[in-house]
């Protein structure tokens, strides 16, 4: 099969955030101490060559950009300087755009200002369906559900999840065929089937990161994940529960704890995950973060503004201040959608759905070749 090298991959990979792959001379120090790379898949050397090669096919076909985790171990020591860890968060980031087939993940990621300009319209639109569309507005005493009734928002949430399902899956589905070839069909479904179980492990642990070095870095990550989930679960599947005009609803008072406390690890574990991260990217602390992208800054400010303009809401209402509450509740909302909308099939929350997928599909792919008597 003959194999087409394209004179202008490394250009194209610049607009996605790649620096200093030029630099690497290949001598595999990136590899050697990268404690998940394999024998069987190799990197982030591979995709280096990939990249000063002009492979753009080696490069789709890839499952090494979703088995790092870009700890950083191989930025640090790599003897050049040539980032090799940051080239495998390009190739993420390159891979995100082609398995979208909207083009709305390519724009964001070669466009900091499409972006932001994309946010803040769907951030004025929401504004403006408040303020023409809201509900009652009583002054005397919160109540929220009559300014926007929680029935209302939850056909809202239901609506906008079931698009965005849509959209994720057909992309992921695409993720899929790109990385698996012919054999994503050839491959008997009891074989999906027998690793099913690892697929939500890795998605609920993201348990490889932990056998990286530091700990800390799949600390914060696991951190905002299930935090973020968290929140999205009840406010998507139990936004009637969530969503009250009183700190503890009297109809459902043993619910209206445990969605507290949910919402309480919900809070420390986004604030903290997010600050920490904030915080090193301003410090430049360590590897993975001192070459931000302009897509790691909006995912971690908007989601960490979701998360404060949501404590708001909540003391508000503690406070029992009503038009304080009704306002800062439609400055959440205003912030919130677009991250929804926007971030997670499009931007950085969309890793989440591929890197486990991927590390299943090898899996599946390892075991079926194993019972061809092939190998990987």
């Amino acid at each position: 099969m003959s194999i087409k090298v394209d004179p202008n991959l490394m250009k194209e990979l610049k607009h996605f955030g790649l620096k200093d792959a030029n630099k690497c001379f290949h001598c595999g120090n990136c590899t050697a101490v990268c404690p998940l790379s394999t024998p069987d898949n190799p990197f982030p050397r591979k995709l280096v060559k990939y990249a000063q090669m002009g492979l753009r096919e080696k490069i789709i076909q890839a499952p090494e950009p979703w088995l790092c985790y870009y700890c950083g171990d191989c930025s640090d020591r790599c003897p050049r300087g040539a980032d090799p860890g940051e080239t495998m968060m390009v190739m993420r980031r390159y891979l995100t755009s082609l398995y979208d087939w909207t083009g709305f993940a390519r724009k964001f990621y070669i466009s900091e200002s499409f972006e932001i300009v994309a946010v803040t319209i769907v951030a004025i639109l929401i504004g403006l369906a408040f303020l023409f569309f809201h509900g009652e507005v009583i002054t005397d005493r919160v109540a929220l559900n009559s300014f926007a009734p929680n029935t209302f928002i939850e056909i809202a949430d239901l609506i906008m999840a079931a698009v965005l399902t849509f959209i994720l899956l057909s992309n992921v589905y695409r993720c899929a065929r790109f990385t698996m070839g012919d054999l994503l069909y050839k491959i008997p479904m009891k074989n999906y089937a027998a690793e099913l179980k690892d697929l939500i492990l890795n998605f609920l642990t993201q348990k490889e990161f932990g056998k990286c070095e530091g700990k800390i870095q799949w600390v914060v990550h696991l951190l905002i994940m299930t935090g973020y989930s968290s929140v999205f679960l009840m406010v998507v599947v139990g936004i009637r529960w969530f969503q009250r005009d009183s700190v503890i609803n009297p109809n459902y008072p043993a619910l209206s704890v445990i969605m507290s406390l949910v919402g309480y690890y919900a809070t420390f574990a986004i604030l903290y995950g997010t600050t920490y991260a904030l915080i090193g990217r301003i410090k430049k602390s360590k590897a993975p973060y001192k070459n931000s992208h302009g897509t790691d800054w909006m995912f971690l400010i908007l989601l960490q503004l979701t998360t404060l303009t949501g404590i708001l809401v909540h003391f508000f209402i503690w406070l029992e201040l009503p038009m304080a509450t009704y306002i800062i509740y439609t400055i959440h909302i205003m912030v919130a959608v677009p991250m929804l909308i926007l971030e997670v099939p499009f931007a950085k929350w969309a890793h989440l759905a591929y890197r486990p997928v991927v590390l299943y599909l090898m899996r599946v792919k390892t075991g079926y070749l194993a019972e061809q008597g092939g190998q990987v």
